[in-house]
């Protein structure tokens, strides 16, 4: 006889799991419309996650932190109902947590006496103290100098407020009410999103609940295995990829090294070959609790390899993935394994890079079929003190362009983290007494390609009083990998405008001086190219020079396009000079072009310039 005892039938697994993922969506969108700061509120650089009671992710529309530090500090058996836990500490994370300013709230779900799931929030809070505002000091050598470091503790007692941690909070930080505020928006939300997942219990019962946890594990294991890894011959693979400065060293290039070993049913990632720990604060402290965090961070981008955009729009990834990864960390003191208490509030460099390693490698074993290389995070903000006398500190994550495809385009100022958008024009000049002059596309930024990357912003940022300027960027000398003969994306570039004089700024700034009615602009990354770009559909390098977002220079320059103007001042083709400019190019000794492309800066620094 089969063995049925397992079996749930597939309908309630199916209102389990769209049951979770609403639950999820009620819970951010809570976080929304209750939160206080730019960054949570309007920005929405925060992410909730469910968890089983065995700190197994079940939600996959996007990362969270992770349940295990928490359980590890608090055995279940330990916990009662209206406990509420809170951390931040990178090195006592597991590895969920990468920076001091992503503060973390865990809610246990109970269910007939005994905890049954998890409920999390965290999110990237304004400031949490340290010696430049916004937490993030580009030269910090310790994280004892970025902030208010906080291991698990329990916020909430069985309903009780812990006071003494709200005031220790208060204290450390330069924007309390908004921290404060976001903090009570984070752990409601929790706690309702607890509510309703406790109401599915009562609804199907926790054996049936349990059975349907298995389920949806297994069935994104399943994806993977059966849809995604036969795609990838089997083999050795290996790539690497480099930041380009550290906020205290000279400009060099930092190593992030990546060999793959695929078989049918598992992927060895070795990161073996990583450069030393850095002296500033690009470290990124991954190797936890098995590197379970950094493989739901990068397999995502596997999805790619789906047999439709439209089927790999519908893979989920969560804690099932896990179990077809396994992840060979160098020994500690190195970029992805830092000893405590190296600075790690740029950890982003890294933390992005690993997306773009695993890409590369993939890249090579499909000959090509993936895409070029994707925008990469920056954190801005300009902070002073307002007619009022009070202190203000705006802050913003800027997106960039993604990398083409072999199938389109990469799409225009993405940001990396879901949901995540820019902040509107108008909430930062009622609140703050600044002025947006420009939002718009940045010209020429995407790689030039078969299909181009995708385009970044170009933003102005006007104060109306004396203001400093802060910055955490990366990619200002390495632009975003092209593939299978696509040019690199245009790196990224800010400056300050002071009386008509720009001054450009490196990626790791604390304090550039904005005089009054002087000007921040940023200048994001584009995404790599795909494909060679004299094979591009010239009506779509028409279209693109018409719309602006590439140069007469780049149409004849990258792409082998002749134009000419008309009187109302539109480009027309010109086909014959066009067809013998792109043979011209093609004829060229030196025409063939690479796998990957990383474009001038890195043969710049390869060769020792900075």
């Amino acid at each position: 006889m089969t063995d049925t005892s397992h079996r749930v039938d597939p309908f309630t697994v199916q209102i389990v799991k769209e049951s979770l993922d609403s639950i999820e969506r009620e819970v951010e969108a809570a976080i929304e419309r209750t939160s206080r700061s730019p960054m949570i509120r309007d920005q929405h650089d925060y992410r909730v996650g469910l968890h089983d009671n065995k700190c197994r992710k079940l939600t996959g529309r996007s990362y969270s932190a992770m349940v295990n530090a928490v359980v590890r500090d608090f055995p279940i058996d330990t916990m009662n109902p209206g406990d509420v836990y809170f951390f931040n500490d990178v090195y006592l994370s597991e590895g969920s947590i990468g920076h001091l300013p992503d503060l973390c709230s865990t809610v246990p779900v109970f269910h007939e006496g005994e905890v049954v799931a998890f409920v999390q929030a965290f999110g990237h809070h304004d400031d949490v103290g340290g010696t430049v505002p916004g937490s993030m000091p580009g030269d910090a050598k310790s994280c004892f100098e970025e902030g208010l470091m906080i291991p698990p503790i329990k916020l909430y007692d069985k309903g009780e407020r812990n006071e003494a941690a709200f005031t220790i909070l208060r204290r450390n930080t330069r924007t309390p009410d908004g921290l404060l505020g976001d903090v009570d928006s984070e752990i409601n939300a929790c706690l309702m999103g607890a509510a309703r997942l406790e109401g599915l219990f009562r609804r199907f019962g926790k054996e049936v609940m349990e059975k349907c946890f298995q389920i949806i594990l297994d069935q994104c294991k399943n994806t993977f295995v059966n849809e995604l890894f036969p795609k990838i011959p089997d083999g050795t693979y290996e790539f690497e990829d480099y930041v380009e400065h550290d906020g205290v060293s000279d400009p060099k290039l930092y190593t992030i090294a990546l060999k793959i070993h695929k078989t049918a049913d598992k992927i060895v990632l070795d990161f073996n070959g990583t450069d030393p720990q850095a002296v500033g604060p690009i470290n990124w402290p991954a190797d936890y609790a098995d590197g379970r965090f950094l493989v739901k961070w990068i397999a995502p981008i596997l999805r790619n390899l789906a047999e439709t955009p439209e089927r790999a729009a519908e893979i989920d990834v969560n804690e099932g993935v896990c179990d077809v990864f396994e992840v060979i960390f160098p020994p500690k003191g190195t970029l992805i394994t830092p000893v405590f208490p190296a600075a790690t509030n740029a950890r982003s460099f890294i933390l992005l890079r690993s997306i773009g390693l695993l890409a590369g490698a993939i890249t090579k074993a499909v000959k090509g079929l993936m895409p070029a290389d994707q925008e990469t995070i920056r954190y801005s903000g300009l902070y002073g003190t307002d007619d009022a006398g009070e202190f203000f500190l705006w802050r913003e994550v800027l997106g960039g362009g993604s990398g083409g495809r072999y199938y389109a385009d990469g799409s225009d100022v993405i940001h990396i983290v879901p949901d995540s958008r820019n902040q509107p024009v108008e909430f930062v000049e009622t609140r703050f007494p600044l002025v947006i002059d420009k939002l718009g596309l940045r010209q020429d930024s995407g790689g030039p390609g078969k299909f181009r990357g995708g385009m970044g912003y170009d933003k102005h940022i006007r104060g109306l009083t004396e203001t400093t300027a802060i910055l955490t960027a990366d990619r200002v000398r390495l632009g975003c990998y092209g593939v299978n003969g696509g040019q690199a994306g245009m790196p990224f570039q800010s400056s300050t405008i002071n009386q008509g004089e720009e001054l450009l700024l490196d990626g790791l700034v604390n304090d550039a001086a904005v005089e009054e009615n002087g000007t921040f602009r940023i200048c994001t990354t584009g995404g790599g190219g795909w494909g060679d770009p004299i094979e591009r559909d010239e009506a779509m390098v028409l279209q693109d020079l018409l719309e602006g977002r590439i140069s007469e220079r780049s149409a004849n320059e990258d792409y082998g396009v002749v134009v000419q103007w008309d009187e109302f001042g539109e480009p027309m083709l010109d086909q014959q000079a066009t067809k013998s400019l792109r043979a011209e190019i093609a004829a060229q000794p030196d025409r063939q072009r690479p796998l990957i492309d990383r474009g001038a800066g890195y043969d710049m620094m390869r060769g020792n310039g900075s």
